[in-house]
């Protein structure tokens, strides 16, 4: 049986559950870069402070895309902080100030959120869902573009 937009419901399902982890994975990602950007310090505060700016600014814009992703597919996002907390890969950060260790905290929550795309690409690609294949293949793009940048500024 088929959702209003023409797609499996079991398979629209299981899609709404994988953008859920993704959704919670995201929440705490902006906290976390939030919580970076407040409290970086040092030589590298001027630069890091605006691109952590940058980064939660671009991962609140997906934190809803990503809700309204869920509402297309019939599914119900996740918007409770006790929900996000149970099943999130990203843990929350707290009092980092050194920005070398911020930018690695960085690249290892966007690891984490590149593999979990990647299966949901795979998962939507199955199921003929292409609203999703097209922004998971969007983030993707951009994830890995950016970590690239963030590894060669740590080298």
């Amino acid at each position: 049986m088929k959702n209003t937009i023409g797609i499996d419901k079991e398979k629209a399902l299981n899609l709404s559950l994988r953008l859920n982890g993704l959704l919670a994975d995201y929440q705490l990602f902006y906290q976390n870069l939030r919580g970076l950007h407040w409290n970086i310090k040092g030589r590298e505060f001027f630069e890091l402070h605006l691109k952590f700016e940058e980064y939660y600014d671009n991962a609140v814009i997906k934190v809803d895309e990503i809700a309204e992703r869920i509402l297309t597919l019939e599914g119900e996002p996740l918007h409770t902080f006790t929900d996000y907390l149970n099943i999130s890969e990203i843990k929350e950060e707290k009092g980092v100030t050194n920005g070398i260790e911020g930018v690695n905290i960085i690249i290892d929550n966007f690891s984490i959120l590149i593999l979990k795309e990647r299966e949901i690409l795979s998962l939507a690609a199955e199921a003929d869902d292409e609203g999703t294949v097209s922004l998971m293949s969007d983030y993707i793009s951009e994830t890995e573009k950016t970590l690239w940048m963030l590894n060669s500024y740590i080298k």
